[in-house]
């Protein structure tokens, strides 16, 4: 657990980052799709056949979602909120 801590600054940089960037690479495959939709199906890169624009925009998409809950579940609260008081008027 030690080790978590202290490199827990560096993975929610890390996981923020990620998080960032793939959620920057489906809006762009988002707005692709909105004004090329005929592009969707071809190959993002002339290098590789695969991954395809939509595949690209999937992939990008779910790597963001689990980045973000990642960096969330590191940066969420460690210790329970204290009871209510009790208030006597």
């Amino acid at each position: 657990m030690r080790t978590l801590d202290r490199h827990r600054p560096l993975l929610i940089a890390t996981f923020r980052t990620i998080s960032l960037y793939g959620f920057v690479a489906w809006v762009y495959v988002a707005l692709v799709a909105v004004t090329q939709p005929q592009t969707l199906p071809l190959q993002l890169t002339h290098l590789t056949k695969w991954p395809r624009t939509d595949t690209f925009g999937e992939i990008s998409f779910v790597v963001s979602l689990v980045a973000f809950w990642l960096q969330a579940l590191l940066t969420g609260r460690r210790d329970p909120p204290p009871p209510p008081a009790d208030r006597q008027n």
